[in-house]
C-alpha cells in the first residue's frame, strides 16, 4: 500500500550504498520495524524534492517580476500559484522532521526521528521556515478584501507586503540544499552526473543573479514613483509593456555587470548610483566564479592527462639535473608516450586492486591468444594457462632497443603484442612480428642463441624463469612433459 512509497528502491544509488539486493531488501525490514512514518532518502517519496526544485525555480523567476513590473495586478492565476507554493513549503518543513538522512561515511540511513529532528534544527530548518513563511495568504487576504475605497494606508499596507514577499527570495537556499543532496547522493561512480549538476548549478545561480538584477532596476525607481530623470521616463517605458521594461531592466543589469559602459551607466540619483555599483560588484564576483569554476572543471576534467603531464615534467627536471645529453632524452620522452600514451595509470596497482578472476580475464584478453601459439601451452588446460597469465609482464621496446643479445644467459622469454622485431645469429637473420615468439632458452636457462633488437615500437608480454618455476611446481605432470 502507501507504505511502499516510504521504503527504499531497488536502484543504482541504493545498490552502491548497500552493496546487494539483500541488503536493500534488510534496510525495508529494518524501517518497517521501527514501526514509524519516516521516509527513506531512497523512497520514491523522495522525489518529491524534484517537485519541490522546479516550484522553487518558478518562484525564484516569477516573484521578482510580480513584485516589480505586474503592479499589484498578477491575476488569478499567479495568485494561486503563490498559495500552493506557500502551501507545498510548509508541508516541505513538516516532512524535512520525516525524511530520513543518508550520510557519506555512515553503512545505512539514519531513521531515528530524534536523531533527524535535531540535524534539521542545526541545519537547513531556519532558511526553510523564512523561504516558507505563507505571504500568498496574507496577500490574498488583502487583495479580497473589498473597501468602499482604496485609502492611501491600504495601498501602503499592500506595497508592504509585496516588499515583504522579497522573503520569499530565501527560497534559493532549498535551491542549493537540492544540488547539495543531488551531489552527495550521486557519487555512485557517476562524476558525470556530479559534474552536470555542478554546471547546471552554476548556470542557473548566474542566470538568476541577471534577473534579479534586471528587476531591481525597475523597481527601485518604482519606489521613488519615477522621478523625472530616472531611467525609466528617458527611455519612454511608463506606458509599455511588461516585456519592454523588462528587456531593458536586464539590458541596464548586464550592462553594468559586464561594465560595457553601453549608455547605461549614467545613475542622476545617489540610489541608483548605487544600484550601478552593486552590479559591478556583483558582475565581478560572477564572472570570478565562472572562471573559477570553469578551469576548476576543466582542470579536473582528464586527472590522468594531468598526472602525466606532471610526470613528465618532473622527469624533464631529472634529465636536465643529470646532465643526460638529448638524444637519450628524446628517447625517454618517446619511451614515455609508447608506454603510457599520454595518460596516467598505475598497471601494477590497476591489477592489485581488482580480484584475481577479474585480473585473469584482463590478461585473457589482452594475451591468451599468444600463450596458444607457443608449443608447450596448446592443448594445455585452462587452470595451468590462467596461472601463466597472472605472470605475464607487460613491456614496451623503442625501435633500436636492443632485448636480448647473443651468448648472454636467457632469464625471460617475450611474446609479441604489437611491433616488429629482428633476429639476429651468427648465420641468418629473421623479422618476427605480432604473435611471434623468442627467447625460449629460458626453458633451460640456457644462453641466448640470437640478438632481438627493435624494429618499430614493440609492446611485449615477459616471461621469468623465476615465474615460469613457479608455475611449474604447481603443475608437475607438465614439467615431466
Amino acid at each position: 500500500g502507501w507504505r511502499a512509497l516510504l521504503l527504499p528502491q531497488l536502484n543504482r544509488q541504493s545498490l552502491y550504498v548497500y552493496g546487494s539486493e539483500v541488503a536493500v531488501e534488510q534496510e525495508c525490514v529494518r524501517q518497517l520495524e521501527s514501526g514509524v512514518f519516516v521516509i527513506h532518502p531512497f523512497s520514491p517519496m523522495s522525489y518529491y524534492i524534484m517537485c519541490m526544485m522546479a516550484i522553487t525555480f518558478l518562484n525564484l523567476i516569477g516573484i521578482p517580476m510580480e513584485i516589480a513590473f505586474l503592479d499589484g495586478s498578477s491575476g488569478l492565476v499567479w495568485e494561486s500559484f503563490n498559495v500552493f507554493s506557500d502551501t507545498l513549503f510548509l508541508m516541505d518543513v513538516v516532512l524535512n522532521f520525516r525524511m530520513g538522512i543518508i550520510t557519506e561515511d555512515a553503512e545505512e540511513a539514519i531513521l531515528d526521528i530524534k536523531q533527524i529532528r535535531v540535524n534539521y534544527l542545526r541545519t537547513w530548518f531556519i532558511p526553510d521556515i523564512i523561504a516558507a513563511f505563507p505571504i500568498g495568504y496574507i496577500d490574498l487576504h488583502y487583495q479580497n478584501e473589498d473597501s468602499p475605497s482604496k485609502t492611501n494606508k491600504m495601498m501602503r499596507i499592500l506595497m508592504f507586503v509585496r516588499i515583504l514577499s522579497l522573503i520569499r527570495l530565501a527560497r534559493v537556499s532549498r535551491l542549493v540544499r537540492f544540488f547539495n543532496e543531488v551531489e552527495k547522493v550521486s557519487n555512485a561512480n557517476l562524476e558525470v552526473v556530479r559534474l552536470f549538476f555542478r554546471i547546471l548549478s552554476l548556470f542557473m545561480m548566474i542566470f538568476l543573479l541577471c534577473h534579479w538584477n534586471g528587476c531591481i532596476q525597475y523597481f527601485v525607481p518604482m519606489l521613488e514613483e519615477f522621478p523625472a530623470d530616472c531611467w525609466v521616463r528617458k527611455e519612454n517605458l511608463m506606458n509599455s509593456t511588461v516585456i519592454a521594461k523588462y528587456s531593458w531592466g536586464v539590458f541596464r543589469a548586464l550592462s553594468q555587470m559586464i561594465a560595457l559602459s553601453y549608455g547605461s551607466m549614467d545613475a542622476p540619483t545617489y540610489v541608483e548610483m548605487w544600484i550601478v555599483m552593486v552590479s559591478m560588484v556583483s558582475g565581478c564576483m560572477m564572472y570570478t566564479v565562472l572562471v573559477a569554476n570553469a578551469t576548476a572543471m576543466i582542470a579536473n576534467l582528464d586527472p590522468a592527462a594531468k598526472e602525466y603531464k606532471s610526470k613528465m615534467s618532473r622527469l624533464e627536471h631529472y634529465m636536465t639535473f643529470m646532465k643526460l645529453p638529448p638524444e637519450l632524452q628524446l628517447r625517454i620522452s618517446n619511451y614515455y608516450q609508447a608506454r603510457y600514451g599520454g595518460k596516467w595509470f598505475d598497471e601494477k596497482d590497476v591489477m592489485e586492486t581488482v580480484s584475481s578472476s577479474l585480473k585473469e580475464q584482463i590478461l585473457m584478453v589482452m594475451c591468451s591468444r599468444l600463450l596458444r601459439k607457443v608449443p608447450m601451452f596448446q592443448n594445455r588446460e585452462e587452470n595451468f594457462i590462467n596461472s601463466m597469465l597472472l605472470k605475464l609482464e607487460y613491456e614496451v621496446f623503442q625501435e633500436g632497443d636492443v632485448i636480448v643479445r647473443q651468448h648472454v644467459p636467457g632469464d625471460r622469454m617475450f611474446f609479441i603484442d604489437h611491433g616488429q622485431v629482428l633476429l639476429e645469429t651468427d648465420s641468418y637473420e629473421r623479422e618476427l612480428c605480432d604473435g611471434d615468439y623468442f627467447g625460449t632458452c629460458v626453458l633451460t636457462k640456457g644462453k641466448h642463441l640470437a640478438t632481438v633488437r627493435a624494429l618499430t615500437d614493440c609492446q611485449c608480454f615477459s616471461l621469468s624463469w623465476n615465474n615460469l618455476q613457479d608455475v611449474l611446481g604447481s603443475f608437475p605432470e607438465i614439467r615431466k612433459d
